[in-house]
This record gives C-alpha cells, sequence and structure tokens, in this order.
C-alpha cells in the first residue's frame, strides 16, 4: 500500500506543478511583458480581481490590504477565515477562524500555489 499512496502523491504533486505552470503561463500573458509573474504578483491580482476595482491606480498601503484580501480568500475554503462583510468603500473583511499552523516557507509557497491553482479552477481560468 505505502507504493499506492507513494504514485497518488506524486501524480498529485505534479498536477499542482503543471497546473500552477499553466497558471503562471495564462497570467504572465495576459499582464506581464513576457516575464513570468510571481507568487506576490499573482496574489495581488487576485487581491484586485476580489476588489473588483481592476481600473484604478492603488497606494502602497492598499497594494497591501489588496494582498491580506486575496490571502484570506485563497484560504477562506481551507477553513483559516471566513467572510465577514463588505465595508462602505467595497473592501471585503474577513475573520479569522483558526489560526495558520507554522509552516516553512517552502510549506507555505506550496499551500499559497495549491489554494491559486483551486482558485482559479473553480473560476474556470483553467482545468
Amino acid at each position: 500500500m505505502p507504493q499506492v499512496r507513494y504514485l497518488c502523491q506524486m501524480s498529485r504533486d505534479q498536477l499542482l506543478k503543471d497546473r500552477w505552470e499553466l497558471v503562471v503561463t495564462r497570467l504572465s500573458d495576459q499582464f506581464s511583458q513576457g516575464e513570468d509573474l510571481d507568487l506576490d504578483a499573482i496574489i495581488y491580482l487576485i487581491g484586485v480581481q476580489e476588489l473588483g476595482q481592476v481600473h484604478r491606480k492603488f497606494k502602497k498601503d492598499e497594494k497591501v490590504n489588496l494582498m491580506h484580501i486575496a490571502i484570506c480568500r485563497l484560504l477562506e475554503p481551507y477553513g483559516y477565515y471566513e467572510f465577514d462583510y463588505f465595508d462602505r468603500d467595497g473592501w471585503p473583511h474577513y475573520k479569522v477562524r483558526e489560526e495558520l499552523p507554522a509552516l516553512k516557507a517552502g510549506e507555505q509557497s506550496v499551500l499559497m500555489k495549491e489554494a491559486i491553482v483551486q482558485y482559479f479552477v473553480e473560476k474556470e481560468f483553467i482545468d
């Protein structure tokens, strides 16, 4: 049985890798001049998408808030955050449902990539 579990893990990891590369390629083609977008840039784009104010310039502190919105939205299906309300300016607010576990940098990256891939599967941006 351990061999089967290993093969399932391997194919799951490969599927995540393939889907992640597809997300990066499609978003980079759409929003970048030939350079691949990094994880932070993709999180920022998701924040802008979730806010719904795609055609405006954001101040530095708003950009940080956009990334926070994205992270909350991305980790909501995992039970870490829950949507709470929209403020009078239309910004979504989330509340913490469960504290994030202490993860190493590589583990954080995998969790975020997995959440981003799932987000874009749900949005039917990728299969």
